[in-house]
């Protein structure tokens, strides 16, 4: 099922020395920002490390989220800003916007930047999985849970950190606001597959989650039609059998524009999955029974409108999973922060001109396995 996931690229960002010389005046104070260093660095090699399980991307995302709210919340608590919070210009790219980079001087840029990755990282492990051939019910859940702890990440970076900026994201960046909504519904989307109608944003993107919404409204119409069969009502089912074929072909047809429109990210291939193209048989082969049985058993009218569906699970199974920070790392006291002197100066990346290119993340490429027609859902 690998190719039946759209994802955007990972976010790539420019290198931090986090090199404070002069402003870090003690040992300890030198070591909190050789540990940001090094911990970055692990944070960032673990996106495109093809062996990191979610147990592993969580220790090095404690790890240097611990450490980096040593720069962004008050040592005493108070809602005061940390006099460290804009020390150091940080660069990330924009999942839809090519290679140029978006630039702001503030730690919390940098934290919802790395965990807005940290939040892709967990999509891209959970289209992994879901394209082995054998999957166990295990690594199903794993696939499912997944997307809900991306979905929680988006969602908490959304309310709680984002409005905290000092410069807004422009449109079409990835802290807009619609582009955040996108990417948690389409998360909870593809742990539960049915919430794709709000989602609709980007061109590529757009046509992807478009073909998703009507391959599931396909489905669920050709189900309902079986259940109302199954009840005796078949002029009902085959009115619900038709919107079904409807559905399908107009799922159809977007395959085909997807895989035409350019644009970032990898490209599906959902027309060739075999579940995809089981469905088509079976809504041709079910409304063709319903029509023989309503021609020789039933003789009921064929409604003009489709029944209506209720869409709205109530079982709250795509229910994004909360996402905490970790607690400050115990080397940031009071005392190693007063050490940290602002007026001493410190050399940094504010030079660097913000529509510099940042070099892209090469993440694996990973080709598919056989497709067993098994679905996630």
């Amino acid at each position: 099922m690998a190719h039946w996931f759209h994802k955007n690229p990972l976010k790539a960002t420019a290198p931090v020395s986090f090199n404070y010389y002069g402003v870090a005046g003690s040992p300890a104070a030198n070591k909190i920002c050789n540990d940001l260093r090094t911990t970055r660095a692990r944070l960032l090699d673990m996106f495109t490390d093809i062996t990191c399980t979610p147990e592993v991307m969580k220790n090095a995302t404690d790890a240097y989220f611990s450490l980096l709210q040593c720069f962004i919340v008050s040592p005493d608590g108070s809602t005061q800003d940390n006099k460290m919070r804009f020390i150091q210009n940080f660069r990330w790219t924009d999942t839809l916007q090519g290679n140029t980079p978006s630039a702001q001087q503030d730690m919390v840029f940098e934290l919802v930047s790395m965990a807005f990755n940290v939040a892709l990282w967990y999509t891209k492990f959970a289209s992994r999985l879901a394209g082995k051939e054998n999957i166990t019910e295990p690594e199903a859940k794993d696939v499912h849970r997944s997307l809900k702890v991306a979905a929680g990440i988006f969602m908490n970076l959304k309310e709680m950190h984002i409005p905290r900026l000092i410069t807004p994201a422009e449109k079409g960046r990835d802290l807009e606001p619609r582009v955040m909504d996108t990417y948690i519904i389409q998360c909870q989307a593809e742990a539960q597959e049915d919430l794709y109608i709000p989602a609709l944003l980007f061109s590529k993107w757009r046509k992807y989650l478009q073909l998703k919404q009507h391959f599931y409204m396909a489905y669920a119409y050709c189900y309902h039609g079986q259940t109302l069969l199954a009840g005796d009502k078949c002029g009902e089912a085959i009115r619900s059998l038709q919107e079904a074929e409807k559905c399908y072909a107009r799922a159809e047809s977007l395959c085909k524009e997807y895989r035409q429109t350019k644009g970032p990210g990898t490209t599906a291939k959902p027309s060739e999955q075999l579940f995809f193209i089981k469905l088509g048989g079976l809504i041709k082969n079910t409304l063709e029974k319903c029509q023989r049985e309503n021609g020789f058993i039933y003789f009921h009218k064929v409604p003009a409108e489709p029944p209506t569906l209720e869409l709205k699970a109530s079982y709250g199974l795509a229910e994004p999973v909360p996402f905490e920070l970790p607690p400050l790392r115990e080397q940031c006291t009071p005392e190693v922060y007063a050490t940290f002197d602002l007026t001493k100066g410190a050399k940094n990346d504010k030079a660097k001109p913000k529509d510099e290119e940042v070099k892209p993340m090469k993440e694996p490429d990973l080709k598919p396995q056989k497709d067993t027609g098994c679905s996630i859902s």
